[in-house]
């Protein structure tokens, strides 16, 4: 069933110019894939395919309502995340390879699209969280201008690796309103010999920059729901604390102590992981405690912790 057109500009993305205006701008830059900052400059339209791998249409892998996200973003409804198939970086632990890397999932049509975050609204989430969305903003521009025009009013999650283009963002200032960037890395060695991203650190810096200049830090209403900002996310690694301590250090540095940070200890040895010594184990719970430690010693107020 259809809905009559909502032209309210609640959330960020409400605005039907501003959505149509960054829809047209992004679908050209498909021509030459920029979305990233790999540049690959293939013509996706046409059929082409860069590192990521990611076609011309939207490639999804699954869209369902999720509890698992921080309580901000999950909240007591759950967030309706549309998870996209590829990426642009190579992490040799990650654990959605199936997903990121073989590209399991369908090819939808911007009407297909609209469909599913109508049908997630329905559901009563309290958000739409897009996952590893940075290959897909223009089939997210333009599913999103397709569902606002029948009545689609979910506020926006960027839920991010955190390489993401300056250019890329620009597109989606007045469109997000959670931005929820991993900051995997300050070592370009580190992050080029697990990630293939060697320029992680400096691209992830400017990419954060600009998401706090859009929407600042993460603020919540008085259920305790993400209502706009940033929030940070830090996967420890086995291993390697000093990596964690490098990465909190410059959050302090750059943000200060009450910046929004998710610190988590989840880590298992998935896809090539199993045969990288080091990497082939789980991370220990001391190992999580010594970043947790490390995040009390510099001052850091709004840190989520989990238990391992």
């Amino acid at each position: 069933m259809r809905r009559a057109a909502n032209t309210c500009a609640s959330p960020a993305g409400g605005d039907l110019s501003l959505l149509r205006e960054r829809r047209d701008r992004a679908k050209e830059m498909l021509r030459e894939c920029r979305l990233c900052p790999r540049d690959c400059r293939v013509n996706r339209i046409e059929g082409k395919v860069g590192f990521c791998g990611a076609p011309g249409l939207a490639k999804v892998a699954a869209v369902s309502v999720h509890h698992g996200e921080e309580p901000p973003i999950s909240g007591t409804r759950g967030s309706g995340t549309v998870f996209f198939s590829h990426c642009n970086m190579a992490c040799l632990f990650c654990q959605n390879y199936p997903i990121s890397r073989m590209g399991a999932g369908s090819e939808l049509t911007v009407e297909e699209f609209s469909d599913r975050l109508l049908a997630l609204e329905e559901k009563g989430v309290h958000n739409v969280n897009f996952v590893t969305p940075t290959s897909h903003v223009p089939q997210i521009l333009g599913g999103l201008l397709a569902a606002r025009e029948r009545g689609f009013a979910l506020p926006v999650v960027y839920n991010t690796n955190g390489y993401d283009s300056l250019e890329t963002l620009s597109l989606l200032d007045g469109i997000v309103d959670i931005y929820l960037p991993d900051m995997k890395y300050r070592a370009g060695e580190l992050s080029g010999e697990i990630s293939e991203t060697p320029d992680y650190p400096a691209q992830n810096a400017l990419a954060v920059a600009e998401m706090f200049r859009q929407v600042g830090p993460l603020s919540k209403g008085r259920d305790g729901i993400a209502r706009k900002g940033v929030l940070i996310r830090h996967l420890v690694l086995p291993g390697k604390t000093e990596e964690t301590e490098r990465v909190l250090s410059f959050l302090l540095r750059n943000y200060g102590k009450r910046v929004p940070l998710s610190l988590m200890g989840q880590y298992f040895p998935a896809h090539r992981a199993m045969g990288v010594p080091g990497f082939d184990r789980k991370l220990r719970a001391e190992e999580y405690e010594r970043a947790v430690d490390a995040a009390r010693r510099m001052g850091l107020t709004d840190v989520a912790i989990q238990e391992i």
